[in-house]
């Protein structure tokens, strides 16, 4: 999960510096913003004990995400093809979460 981010994040914050100066202190910097939390929630998730309230987290901050990208392509600030590529990755970082989760619950 953590590579698989890493990549997204690369992503995220190439194609956010791309966006219109006028929004690039609102929707832009939230969207990186939130990119750099699941990096900060991933990390922790790694090392902390009790995982399952921080993995929840990142599947918050990761459908907020989705939102975000939805608005940023009907507003025209991402191609369709970009927002079909940003679409599949968090997708597939979103599944990953929830086999760690499902994992836990085996514990």
């Amino acid at each position: 999960l953590f590579i698989k981010w890493r990549k997204i994040t690369d992503w995220v914050l190439d194609t956010v510096e791309k966006f219109p100066k006028s929004v690039r202190f609102t929707i832009s910097s939230k969207i990186a913003e939130m990119t750099l939390t699941v990096v900060e929630l991933i990390i922790e998730a790694i090392y902390v004990k009790d995982k399952r309230h921080i993995l929840e987290k990142i599947n918050l901050y990761m459908e907020k995400l989705r939102v975000f990208f939805r608005i940023c392509y009907e507003r025209k600030y991402i191609s369709i093809s970009q927002f079909e590529y940003i679409c599949i990755e968090i997708d597939e970082a979103g599944k990953m979460t929830g086999g760690w989760l499902k994992s836990l619950k085996k514990e």
